[in-house]
């Protein structure tokens, strides 16, 4: 007998075996030569990262709180200088807010307190927002800061500081923080987590949206199972990130404290805590949804049952989406302001119809790379939800723009109308390209997906029947000895169903690549999505920046309060006529140095004939009638002939000031007359 050499062994891996040559399973793969850079995975990827690159820049160029409630006044002024100590200060704003202990803090030039250390009083009167703090007794003279914190009725952490001065300006010691409130890490953390909010919504609401009513066979596809239940998962971390983050972000600003269940608890108390609180419990109902929509109705074959169940399932999910959108409607923008009882229900539209045609566009670009078995009729189906979303957004945008706006000079000069015309510009950009998308779509059909089907079975049975006989052969020839091909066929048909499964994917594939039609309109979809993604960024950041109309409403109060001030000591001339004898004459007065504080003030009268004119009684008041101020008496003294004079006239804030003189020439003839003038 004869020796003979065992036959080398296939490898498992496909790598050539112990003696070079390569085994039957070292054939290349039909996929092995793709780029890695193609796909869907790198457009869901390359949207992703332009998401992020576009949240990044518009979080970067935000300010660290988006104030939506404004200071718009306050007693004692910002700056002021008053004679004695007042009883209280009082802050005004331009829409409500939520104040607590230490929400208002009064400081002594030294840093200590000087107000009583109770909770700030609701003085709200009608439209007007006012609160006010008490201040301690007999508090000596010096500069006194005022420091304020508070939660402005659309969910937004605000603060600031002034000072005013009793006596005359002093040195402090206060040092406030450098940082504003909702700013640091934690403001960054919490407003990404508000960007992923609302992407996540988009992709929950917009996916089982396309799924229940373009794409019913869309329900068993994997792709867009994960498309929803990464949506909800998203939706839901976003809100769980956010709710523990909202008392380090309206506070103290550091992450430890979002595990304070005190702070936690104080949360939950307020508007914001509750509509996160609602989203969770919402989103408990969505899971379900999701469930019946993948497990029931995806195996549902019966017409009828099907059609019910639709009908269910839309209600249902109709349902769950509204109330997920009513709790930003609740808390955010739509919740204060003019019309609030319309704001919030439109608001509740725009936000669903956002979510159906961008979380549709979404869905309907993996269902084109992913599922190349989709229907032309699914994709027409959406071209008509995506047209009555945009008539939607359109009617709901308007009334949005002109209630958050207000006029055409706040649409170019402030920051919200600057965002609102680059939204409106990515959606005439993202319709444009979606006219591209409309023209793909009237030319799509469904014969080459069908033809492709066919080729690619004839294909792969070709390939079965030859790989099965070459298996049969690769069995015998790979056993070694002592082994038998019963051995090797089970780990071998395995092997070979896997290459099987390869082939039939890649001819799929080729085919579908070859649909011009078919490829353009996922070209144009794909360019609508990335157009999408900005204009979700910019969408979100409208909803963090102070509208137009607040903004407005805020510069033109504080314009008033503030008015410029006079550029030296104020000098008024008046004439008078008493209407009696030597009646006539001129009023001069000088107001040194005419500003906010201690002042100097001069009278002359000067007769018809110029000479300096003596009266029975002269009286001198101002008043600021923009904050309603005064009339403040000034009582003068005769210094001479024609003369009077006041020392230490207190002003107690620069603004548009009425001054009234009153002029007595007789028993009975007197008159009073005024002229407003700009104190600084």
């Amino acid at each position: 007998m004869t020796a003979t050499a065992p036959r080398p062994r296939p490898s498992r891996t496909g790598q050539p075996s112990r003696t070079g040559r390569p085994s039957p399973a070292g054939r290349p793969s039909p996929i092995r030569g793709r780029s890695p850079i193609r796909g869907p995975f790198a457009a869901v990827a390359l949207l992703a990262a332009l998401f992020s690159l576009v949240s990044g820049l518009l979080l970067a160029g935000a300010g660290p709180a988006a104030a939506h409630a404004a200071l718009t006044g306050s007693d004692p002024q910002d700056g002021a200088v008053v004679a004695t100590a007042p009883k209280e200060v009082t802050l005004t704003f331009s829409e409500a807010i939520a104040v607590g202990d230490g929400s208002i803090r009064v400081l002594d030039p030294s840093s200590k307190r000087a107000d009583t250390g109770v909770e700030p009083k609701d003085l709200s009167d009608g439209s007007t927002v006012r609160y006010g703090v008490e201040l301690l007794p007999g508090l000596p003279d010096g500069t006194y800061t005022v420091a304020w914190q508070a939660i402005s009725a659309d969910s937004h952490p605000i603060s600031g500081a002034f000072t005013f001065s009793i006596g005359a300006p002093s040195e402090t010691t206060v040092a406030l923080p450098s940082e504003e409130v909702g700013g640091g890490a934690v403001g960054t953390v919490y407003g990404i987590a508000r960007y992923i909010a609302y992407a996540g919504f988009i992709l929950l609401v917009g996916g089982a949206a396309f799924v229940l009513g373009c794409w019913p066979r869309g329900a068993t596809a994997r792709p867009m199972q994960r498309l929803v239940v990464r949506g909800w998962i998203t939706l839901t971390a976003a809100t769980l990130a956010m709710l523990l983050l909202r008392n380090p972000y309206t506070g103290s600003g550091k992450f430890a404290d979002a595990f304070d269940l005190d702070g936690l608890q104080a949360v939950l108390d307020t508007k914001p805590g509750a509509a996160l609180v609602s989203r969770l419990l919402l989103l408990g109902a969505a899971a379900l949804f999701i469930a019946v929509l993948f497990g029931t109705y995806a195996r549902r074959e019966d017409a009828v049952e099907k059609r019910d169940l639709t009908f269910g399932l839309a209600v249902g999910g109709g349902v769950v989406a509204a109330g997920i959108a009513a709790t930003w409607a609740m808390s955010e923008h739509a919740s204060t302001g003019i019309q609030a009882g319309i704001a919030m229900p439109v608001d509740v539209l725009h936000l669903l119809a956002v979510a159906a045609w961008l979380g549709g566009l979404v869905s309907l670009l993996v269902a084109l790379y992913r599922t190349p078995d989709i229907g032309s009729e699914a994709v027409r189906r959406f071209s008509r939800v995506a047209f009555g979303s945009v008539l939607v957004l359109a009617a709901t945008g308007i009334y949005q723009s002109w209630r958050q706006v207000g006029s055409w000079s706040a649409l170019t000069g402030t920051r919200y109308g600057q965002l609102l015309i680059v939204k409106v510009a990515l959606i005439a950009l993202l319709l444009a390209v979606a006219w591209f998308s409309r023209r793909w779509t009237g030319r799509l059909t469904d014969a080459p997906v069908s033809a492709g089907a066919s080729v690619a079975s004839k294909a792969s049975a070709s390939s079965v029947t030859s790989q099965a006989s070459g298996a049969s052969v690769a069995s015998e020839d790979a056993a070694e000895p002592g082994e038998t091909a019963d051995d090797v066929a089970p780990e071998r048909a395995a092997q070979l169903a896997r290459q099987r499964a390869a082939l039939t994917a890649t001819k799929k594939k080729r085919i579908r690549d070859a649909d011009a039609e078919r490829s353009g309109l996922r070209r144009s979809v794909l360019a609508e999505a990335a157009v999408a993604v900005v204009l979700l960024a910019v969408t979100t950041l409208l909803t963090s920046t102070e509208p137009g109309r607040t903004e407005e409403e805020a510069k033109g109060a504080s314009a008033a309060a503030t008015a410029p001030a006079a550029s030296g000591p104020v000098n008024l001339s008046m004439p008078f006529d008493t209407g009696g004898q030597n009646g006539k004459g001129t009023v001069r007065i000088d107001i040194d140095p005419g500003r906010s504080g201690a002042n100097e003030l001069h009278v002359w009268i000067d007769g018809s004939d110029g000479k300096p004119m003596d009266v029975p009684e002269l009286k001198v008041a101002l008043t600021l009638e923009a904050q309603e101020i005064g009339p403040l008496p000034v009582a003068p003294d005769r210094l001479a002939e024609g003369h009077w004079s006041a020392s230490n006239v207190q002003i107690p804030m620069a603004g548009e000031w009425k001054v009234d003189v009153t002029v007595r020439t007789s028993d009975i003839d007197q008159v009073t007359i005024d002229k407003t003038v700009k104190i600084g």
